[in-house]
C-alpha cells in the first residue's frame, strides 16, 4: 500500500528541488551540476526518480535537469483546463527551456518520453542542440505500445471511474512486476521507494488523476509517426538513438531501422529492459555521456 509520504519522495541525489510557473501550471524539478545542460523526460506514470542513479554519473561533467512532468507520477497538478494532449506536452516542454533559458540543449526522452521529445524537438527546435532517444517510440510502434498489453491504459482513460479503477492494482506489491505494469520496462524491480513515488499520486490525488487521464487518453502513433517524419528536415542536429538491447516494449529492430533512416548512431545498452536508467544506469551514462563530450 502506498501512502502520500512515499509519493513525495525523491532522490537527493536528484538535487535541489525547484518549481516555474508556465502556462499550463507549475512544474517542479530538480536541478544538480554545472556544465552543458541535459534535460530529461521521462515517460507515463513514473517521475524524476527515473534517472536518480544516472544524474549522479553525469552531473560532473553536465547541468543535469530533471522535472517531474505531468504525467501521473506528478505531484503539483497542472491547471485544470492545461492542454496535455502530445502537442500541449511538447509545447510544456518548450515552455519549460525558455522559463530556465535554457539553450543548447541536450533532450533526452525515454519511453513515451521520447516520443514527446521528437514532437517537441520538430516543433520547437531553437533551444534544443541535440536529441537523445532512449528506448522509446518509432514510427514501427503503435502508442500506447502494443508488447505488454499497454493499449488497455488509453481504453480505460475514456471514463474517470474505469481509469481509477484500473490502477487501484498497484496497491498489491506483486502487480508491479506485470508486463501491463512495470516489468516488461525494467528488467529488475524498482526499490520500493521511487516505485511508491510513481503510482501514489494517481492512486491518492483526485488532481493527479485529471493530468493522467488526460494525458493517456490523448496519446496516439499518428502523433509519433508524424514527429519522426519530420526529424530528418525540421530537425538538422545531431540524434543518438540509445537503446535497450533486451527491450521488450521498443524492439530493437525498430531502433535499427530507425537510426538508418536517421542516418543516427545507435548504441545499445546491454543487461536491460527500455528504464535503461534503472536497470543499467552507468552503461546509459557512458554511452550518453561520451556521445554529447564528443559533440562539444
Amino acid at each position: 500500500m502506498t501512502n502520500r509520504s512515499g509519493s513525495s519522495w525523491r532522490d537527493p541525489r536528484l538535487g535541489a528541488v525547484k518549481e516555474v510557473e508556465l502556462p499550463s501550471g507549475t512544474v517542479r524539478y530538480h536541478e544538480t551540476g554545472t556544465g552543458p545542460p541535459l534535460v530529461f523526460v521521462h515517460g507515463y506514470l513514473v517521475n524524476a526518480n527515473l534517472w536518480r542513479a544516472l544524474v549522479p554519473l553525469l552531473s560532473p561533467g553536465f547541468r543535469c535537469v530533471a522535472p517531474d512532468w505531468p504525467l501521473g507520477g506528478h505531484l503539483v497538478p497542472m491547471r485544470r483546463d492545461a492542454d496535455l494532449t502530445p502537442p500541449g506536452m511538447a509545447a510544456v516542454i518548450a515552455q519549460f527551456l525558455e522559463a530556465l533559458d535554457l539553450t543548447d540543449v541536450t533532450l533526452i526522452g525515454n519511453d513515451s518520453g521520447g516520443a514527446y521529445s521528437q514532437i517537441a524537438a520538430t516543433t520547437y527546435p531553437g533551444r534544443i542542440a541535440r536529441l537523445v532517444l532512449n528506448s522509446c517510440e518509432t514510427p514501427e510502434c503503435s502508442w500506447p505500445p502494443g508488447p505488454g498489453g499497454f493499449g488497455l491504459l488509453k481504453a480505460t482513460a475514456a471514463h474517470p471511474a474505469t481509469y481509477r479503477a484500473l490502477y487501484q492494482a498497484l496497491r498489491i506489491r506483486r502487480t508491479w512486476r506485470w508486463r501491463n505494469t512495470y516489468g516488461w520496462l525494467a528488467k529488475y524491480p524498482i526499490d520500493t521507494r521511487a516505485m511508491e513515488s510513481f503510482i501514489g499520486p494517481v492512486l491518492t490525488d483526485p488532481a493527479i488523476r485529471h493530468d493522467g487521464r488526460k494525458a493517456i487518453g490523448s496519446v496516439s502513433a499518428r502523433y509519433s509517426r508524424e514527429a519522426a517524419a519530420r526529424l530528418t528536415d525540421r530537425f538538422a542536429k545531431p540524434i543518438l538513438l540509445a537503446w535497450a538491447a533486451e527491450d521488450r516494449v521498443f524492439p530493437l529492430a525498430h531502433a535499427r531501422r530507425f537510426a538508418e533512416r536517421l542516418d543516427a548512431p545507435l548504441k545499445t545498452i546491454p543487461d536491460s529492459y527500455a528504464y535503461t536508467a534503472e536497470d543499467q544506469p552507468a552503461k546509459t551514462a557512458a554511452v550518453i555521456g561520451e556521445w554529447v563530450r564528443q559533440l562539444l
